[in-house]
């Protein structure tokens, strides 16, 4: 596949998705480049047991309703398949098994190096997400006991008898742990993320998105505090945790051999590890001066020191709901409102006149 295209999606998640289901309303030929095999691959990937931490009503996609009770937590397969049937119901131009080599802006023009062929673009716009590069500490290396990092963790079945020591207290420690804990003694280490008020009504709901926001003060310290912490718990409770007998344990600051030295003093005896550690950004491909210690200087997706380049489903792009399925939405239609906006200053009109796609909330 090779040619010139109004604009580029690079990254077919929901982000990619969102941000196509509003790019084929302006009248510009466009495609969407994924890595992956089919739609929704990401997804069936992970742990077996996975349900999102969010219920179905807060996980649309623009309009699309999630096919399922409102209060239904849904299994990583029914996301899969709400993405596919997604794509399917709007004909997105998804290209798959097309992984971006290097993305380069040639004068007033993006070059963007693929598997399967290279092409043109007017406008980019990169919807690969936050989940890059697993993330250990440098200290796993003087582990000598079984690890795992929590992208390649399916089932319990994958680790020894013993004590497993989950590293990371955000959603997918704790939803992990709870994995582990009926066949498994459970040590789970990390700093208390927080939790969100539960249940997330759509008052409160409402309430949060408008409050916890890059536009105010509150916001935009919220989002400054979670760089490079787990996100606070939505589903799991303490309680469910203790419940289940999972052991809450201080940070984890060292190893050597199989123990764990904890921030307290502490040293836990290991029979295997699970690193619940997140993610790394990696955007080495982009071969365009638009990042600041590895992440793309932007303000709610625009990258002002590049026209024509944007990002959707980076985390807190927006608010707090930008780390949620059904956040994406409102990213990826304020990056595409700008995308169109472009578009007509340039002299590439867009489609007639009509109303965007309503968003479901």
């Amino acid at each position: 596949m090779s040619g010139r295209f109004g604009a580029v999606i690079i990254g077919g998640g929901q982000a990619g998705l969102a941000a196509g289901q509003y790019l084929r309303r302006l009248g510009a030929g466009f495609v969407v480049l994924d890595a992956g095999e089919e739609v929704g691959w990401t997804w069936r990937r992970r742990w077996d047991s996975l349900r999102l931490f969010t219920p179905a009503r807060f996980n649309h996609l623009p309009g699309l309703r999630f096919p399922a009770r409102p209060d239904h937590y849904p299994s990583k397969d029914e996301m899969a398949d709400y993405l596919v049937e997604y794509a399917n119901r709007f004909a997105l131009p998804v290209r798959h098994d097309r992984r971006v080599r290097e993305l380069k802006r040639d004068g007033t023009r993006f070059t963007i190096h693929a598997d399967g062929g290279d092409l043109e673009a007017d406008h980019v716009v990169v919807a690969t997400g936050p989940t890059m590069i697993p993330h250990r500490p440098s200290y796993a290396g003087r582990l000598d006991v079984p690890q795992l990092h929590s992208s390649d963790y399916r089932n319990p079945d994958q680790l020894p008898d013993g004590q497993i020591l989950v590293v990371g207290a955000g959603n997918s420690g704790a939803e992990i742990a709870l994995d582990l804990a009926p066949t498994r003694r459970v040590v789970l280490a990390g700093a208390d993320t927080g939790r969100l008020p539960v249940p997330l009504g759509g008052l409160r709901y409402r309430l949060l998105n408008r409050l916890l926001t890059v536009d105010n003060a509150i916001g935009r310290r919220i989002a400054y505090r979670s760089t490079g912490r787990g996100s606070p718990l939505v589903r799991t409770r303490p309680e469910d945790l203790a419940t289940a007998g999972v052991v809450r344990v201080a940070r984890v600051i060292d190893a050597d051999g199989g123990r764990a030295l904890l921030a307290d003093g502490r040293k836990v005896d290991v029979a295997a590890v699970v690193w619940c550690t997140g993610y790394r950004p990696d955007y080495h491909w982009i071969r365009i001066p638009v990042f600041n210690d590895g992440r793309p200087v932007q303000h709610r997706g625009v990258v002002a020191g590049c026209p024509g380049l944007y990002f959707v489903g980076l985390p807190f792009q927006s608010g707090f709901a930008s780390s949620l399925v059904g956040g994406v939405g409102r990213d990826a239609r304020y990056v595409t409102d700008h995308l169109a906006a472009r578009r007509t200053a340039v002299g590439r009109p867009t489609a007639p006149p009509g109303p965007w796609d309503a968003d479901v909330t």
